[in-house]
């Protein structure tokens, strides 16, 4: 047995670029073999190699190869695969007990998840918190509580939005391809209004926030009434839409909207929470205290959990038994939960995605002067992106987009795509990355810039 087979994953394995085989490589494709065979074809695979050890800034897969992680599980292993504080917290509670179900006999996990998430998220008011498994059902009892709370039935959700692949949160998500497609029919009283996309909004960037909630609001005015509706839910950085941010002044417009009107304001921080923005929560950037959160992704190190944390005399609207889940609030995830937190405080991992955003950023803005097809960069800390468009306008271009993300993987660089128009390259490294490796995946990135 090699050194290289005797390591762990983790903060041991080696943080380097390593390509030794064709991508995907030999065993890769026989194990994509058996998972043709067994594996429901609805299934997706983006990089179609399986993954055999992961941690720090790498994964590496079954051939050998090492790619640098910019994807870090679609913005869940923050801290790195298997951390240290993750591990250990979770082992220990693996040793304890596995499960036994927080509905029949609670344990003290779950309530230290509560109260961390108590005294992360903004506000300073009194705040209780559910746990659940994925964000899908964080944000559909997220609805479940604003409904109870408010005694009205419309949502509001807002265009290139996603929360979810349940039936009532493909509703709320605004993409057909491939999150709705053939798959409805879908819950009903479900609203969409426009968002402030500044890079596509019509009369200019300039105009998209005043533009935007005039517009969201009249819809809610005029086509459903403000007091038929119970919440208003939106992603602070607009995940699988895009990674858009939405222009300075939306987001505060809308919630003081929701707020004169008697209507629960979520912020689903599901990708963008948990220090991922350069902030704990994507929402602190502009000063907003929702009355509901939902989180999941980040907060447990890779193991799953969700939550939503909100203002208690919200949360507590729910009857005794009108919440919960026969998983919900996993003693090893709220274990791996609180490894997760402990390592975000003492690593400071807000400074670290700032840090990251210093990197990266000035880097992708020179190849946008360089290279036409990036029509924009755009994003916050580690939660960052380039939207390809035709050279000399703004028409999406997606085959360029999954021409780059394909020539990148096969140089070692793990890159996801995104965005309603499939033409959105974003950037979710582990906030825990090595600086010499982001450097180098930029490098490998400008390369497959220069032979679109």
């Amino acid at each position: 047995m090699t050194a290289m087979t005797e390591l762990s994953g983790g903060p041991s394995l080696p943080q380097e670029r390593r390509v030794v085989t064709a991508v995907p490589g030999p065993k890769s494709q026989e194990l994509m073999a058996r998972k043709q065979a067994a594996v429901a074809s609805g299934i997706g695979t983006v990089l179609p190699v399986f993954a055999r050890r992961a941690g720090g800034g790498v994964l590496e897969d079954v051939d050998g190869n090492s790619f640098i992680d910019l994807g870090s599980g679609i913005a869940v292993t923050s801290v790195g695969n298997s951390a240290e504080a993750v591990v250990r917290r979770a082992t220990e509670q693996l040793n304890a007990f596995t499960h036994t179900c927080a509905m029949v006999t609670p344990y003290e996990p779950y309530v230290q998840v509560c109260e961390e998430l108590a005294k992360l998220t903004p506000g300073d008011h009194a705040k209780k918190s559910a746990l659940f498994n994925s964000g899908a059902e964080a944000v559909e009892n997220a609805v479940k509580v604003a409904r109870a709370y408010t005694g009205r039935q419309a949502v509001v959700v807002f265009d290139h939005g996603y929360h979810g692949r349940t039936n009532l949160t493909m509703a709320l998500t605004a993409k057909n391809m491939p999150y709705k497609h053939s798959f409805g029919p879908f819950a009903p009283e479900v609203y969409r209004v426009p968002v402030a996309y500044p890079f596509r909004w019509l009369t200019g960037p300039e105009n998209c926030a005043e533009e935007a909630a005039a517009q969201a609001i009249e819809q809610i005015t005029k086509q459903i009434g403000a007091d038929n509706v119970a919440a208003i839910i939106i992603e602070p950085v607009l995940g699988e839409g895009g990674f858009i941010v939405p222009a300075k002044g939306f987001l505060p417009k809308m919630q003081q909207f929701a707020r004169d009107n008697g209507i629960v304001f979520v912020a689903d921080e599901i990708q963008s929470g948990f220090c991922r923005t350069g902030q704990w929560f994507a929402c602190e950037d502009e000063g907003l205290v929702p009355d509901l959160i939902t989180t999941a992704k980040g907060i447990a190190g890779g193991l799953p959990l969700a939550a939503v944390t909100g203002r208690a005399e919200i949360m507590d609207a729910a009857h005794s038994g009108g919440l919960g889940g026969t998983y919900g609030g996993n003693p090893v995830a709220c274990a791996a939960a609180l490894g997760s937190i402990e390592t975000m405080r003492e690593l400071d991992l807000p400074a670290k995605a700032r840090r990251i955003e210093e990197i990266m950023k000035p880097r992708l803005e020179k190849m946008a002067e360089r290279f036409g097809v990036i029509g924009e960069v755009r994003g916050r800390g580690a939660m960052l992106a380039i939207e390809l468009v035709q050279p000399g306008g703004k028409e999406p271009n997606p085959e360029a987009t999954a021409a780059l993300a394909k020539a990148c993987h096969q140089q070692g660089v793990l890159i996801l795509t995104t965005g309603t128009y499939g033409n959105v390259v974003r950037f979710l490294p582990p906030l825990v990355i090595g600086e010499d490796l982001l450097n180098e995946a930029l490098d490998v990135l400008e390369d497959a810039l220069s032979q679109l």
